[in-house]
Formats: structure tokens, sequence, C-alpha cells
């Protein structure tokens, strides 16, 4: 069986569950089996959208970040259920926990997807007998549907799991590139999105195969050092290991929500930044991490986008001063016009365990008051360890599961994993 497998190269597999939530939803409730089923986000407001659908409502039309009042009219008889993301939890675990028993190099990347380097698997037959174990175990323990790319990097094997949905396999080998890939427009390609392929188009490149043989110069001109690396994938080189602890590497964790109304009244504005602040500093306390630059994001009622960042003076985590800093930042870059949108980013990350902050004259007195727990938490920590003792606010739950911020719940949830929201396919 090892003869199967390449002497110096390497087998990755990509698993990308189909419709994931709307799969979940189906395998929780048989009922739902067939029929045209949407996962949205407050559903009775503007920004209710489509997360994810059933293949079955895909036949009307019905997409993934469509309004929900569209897709409604083109199919009328479409059920639309609100994410239960606890029930997406436990079934991401349950995939992720089958995964792993094949090998231990699994990189989760969402809540539904991951790469695993299959290299030294053998035992379990060959690559294809492999995907196939999986494909059928995920369906027939947890009732859920995925696709399986084959291939010798992390990009093929990604390309290829998009092929054929739902329950596909397929196998995608350097040699296939000129006649699978070549072919297709740029904005098919993983990694290019559409303003990035509108891009491309203003040097003459219009498919994949333009990419692979572009111009180095015109292309770091244009995109810069990213140009040259989606040249090297295009041409099917992609060096980047699996990596089980990736999950691990995050620069920014922030929130933002999409008003149900335009509003220009600043007391109501401040509840909505209060309300952004609790969850961001949730999910600071959950990393143990501290944030030594603020950012907001204001959309304005024309779509206008601006955003800001202000460099803090000591590194925080806590509710009330990532408040009392977004109000501020916010005083200073508002013009008075109804907003569409807020958000509040923590940027410039530093672990708690290596903070440090600089007492000023504003501070000292709290601190001061402090200072006995401190040196009785830290001498604990010391004899027990770190995680001896953590803070209340690293256990709390998230107030805020907000559908349009899919991004921090993926991770947040990952981080829980005991070694790590794109389209939902």
């Amino acid at each position: 069986m090892k003869d199967m497998y390449p002497k110096n190269g390497r087998v990755i597999l990509h698993v990308d569950m189909n419709s994931f939530y709307a799969s979940v939803e189906m395998a929780y409730d048989p009922n739902l089996k067939g029929k045209p089923l949407a996962i949205a986000g407050n559903v009775e407001e503007r920004r209710g959208i489509i997360v994810t659908c059933s293949y079955e409502a895909r036949k009307f039309g019905v997409k993934t970040t469509m309004p929900l009042w569209e897709a409604k009219k083109l199919c009328p008889q479409l059920i639309v259920m609100k994410p239960n993301f606890e029930r997406y939890r436990a079934a991401s675990i349950g995939m992720f926990e089958i995964l792993r028993e094949y090998t231990e190099m699994v990189e989760p990347v969402s809540i539904d997807e991951g790469y695993l380097d299959i290299t030294e698997s053998f035992e379990f037959g060959s690559p294809i007998d492999i995907a196939k174990s999986i494909q059928k175990r995920v369906l027939e323990q947890l009732d859920l549907p995925c696709s399986i790319g084959i291939a010798p990097n992390k990009f093929l094997a990604k390309m290829a799991s998009d092929m054929k949905k739902p329950m596909g396999i397929t196998i995608l080998r350097k040699r296939d590139i000129p006649k699978i890939l070549w072919p297709l427009n740029t904005n098919e390609m993983h990694g290019v999105g559409k303003k990035t392929a509108e891009k491309l188009t203003t040097i003459g490149i219009h498919t994949i195969g333009d990419l692979a043989e572009g111009n180095e110069i015109q292309l770091k001109s244009l995109l810069g050092i990213n140009g040259i690396r989606i040249k090297e994938r295009a041409n099917g080189i992609d060096k980047r290991p699996v990596d089980p602890g990736s999950i691990e590497e995050f620069k920014s964790i922030g929130n933002s929500t999409t008003l149900p109304r335009d509003v220009s009244n600043q007391h109501e504005l401040y509840r909505v930044l209060d309300s952004l602040a609790e969850t961001v500093s949730v999910r600071l306390k959950r990393k143990n991490v501290l944030t030594t630059t603020l950012g907001i994001t204001i959309r304005y009622k024309d779509r206008r986008t601006i955003t800001r960042s202000k460099k803090l003076p000591n590194p925080i985590n806590h509710k009330e001063d990532l408040s009392v800093f977004a109000k501020q930042l916010f005083l200073r870059s508002w013009n008075g016009d109804p907003v569409r949108l807020l958000g509040i980013t923590g940027n410039d990350l530093v672990d708690q365990d290596h903070a440090y902050k600089q007492l000023d004259l504003f501070s000292f007195e709290n601190d001061a008051k402090k200072e006995p727990l401190l040196k009785t938490l830290s001498s604990l920590r010391e004899k027990y360890g770190k995680n001896i003792i953590e803070n209340a606010g690293s256990h709390k739950v998230d107030p805020s599961h907000n559908v349009g911020t899919g991004t921090s719940f993926n991770k947040d949830f990952l981080r829980t994993f005991p070694m790590k929201n794109k389209e939902e396919d």
C-alpha cells in the first residue's frame, strides 16, 4: 500500500462539508430533508441574509448572501431557520474527531472544512480509500454530506474539493492542471476574489492559464507579493504545510453589526458601541490577549465606509475600557450622518501573560488596591502553572452570535479544539 504514496511528495486531503448549516438542521430534523431550506440571520430585519441553503433551495436560484426578501420571492415555499451555533459546533467537533483518526496532521480552517496530510497514513489504505472511508463515516455517523479533494498540496486539494458537490471525491494532480484548471476564469480560483480578478483583466489576464504565464513584474506591480503568490498557485506550486497549530495565529479580534435601520442618534449609537465592546472583550479574554490598538468602522447610509484606529496608552481587554476608547474615536470620526453599520476591532494583540501596563496617575490608585490579589495570583500560577486560575470573563458565553461576523465565531470555536465563514458550500 505504501507504493501508492509518493516517495518525495505529499498527499493532502481537503474535506469540505456540503451546505453545512442546512445539512446539520436536516440531520437534526429528517422532515426537512428534500425541502428548500435556508439558514438566515435576523429574519425580521433588513439585515437578514442567506447564510447557507440546501441544494433544493439552490435549484430556485437562492444563493448565499442573498437578501432574505429576494430569496422568498424566488422560492415562496422556502423554509427559513435561524442559525443554531451550538448544534453546528457539536457537528463540527464530531467531524474533526473522525478526521483525526486517520492522522494527527489535521488543520481546521473553519467550522466546516479542514486539510489533512495523509502522506504517512498508508496503513489505512490508498488515498482514495481513505477519502471514501471519511466520506462514508461522516455520512453514517453524523448524517452529513461532504466533498473531498485529493492532491499533492493544499491549493490543489481545495480546488479539487470544489469540483464535485455534494458528496464528491476528486483527485487533482499537477499534470492535470493545464487541462482542468487553466481554462477556468481567474475568479474561479481559490484565493482570487472578484476585485482581484477585475484588476487582472486590466493587464490581459482572464483565465488561470493566463495567470500561470503572466509577467511577474506586472503582477507584482499590480498586486504586490500576492501577485507572485497567485501565479505560483496557478502553476500548481504551494509549499504550505498542513499546520494543526495554525489556528493559534491571529492578529486581530473584532465584531461589527449592521443596524436594523439607519441611526443618527448619538445615544443609540453609543449603546451599539457598548454592545460591540462587550462582545470583543469576551473574545479577547477567551484568547487571553489584550489589544494595544483599537479600530472602529463606520458605514453610512450611502454605504461610504471609513475606518479609524488609535494606539492605546496601555493594553486593554475590559469592555468598559474598549467602550470608552471606541466612543472617543467615534466622536472624532463621525460626521453626524445616519449610520448603517458599526464595528470595533482590537489590533496588535499581545499575550496577557506578557502584557505590561504603564501605571499613570489615573490608574495607579485602582491598581494599588488590586496589588495584594495580583501577587497572590502570581504566586499560585508560578507554583501550579499559569492556567490554575483564569478570569471569569474567559468563560463567558458570547452574547452576540452575529451571523454577520461568522469569521469571529469560527475562530472562537476552533480555539476549543484540543490540539486549530467562508461562503457555505
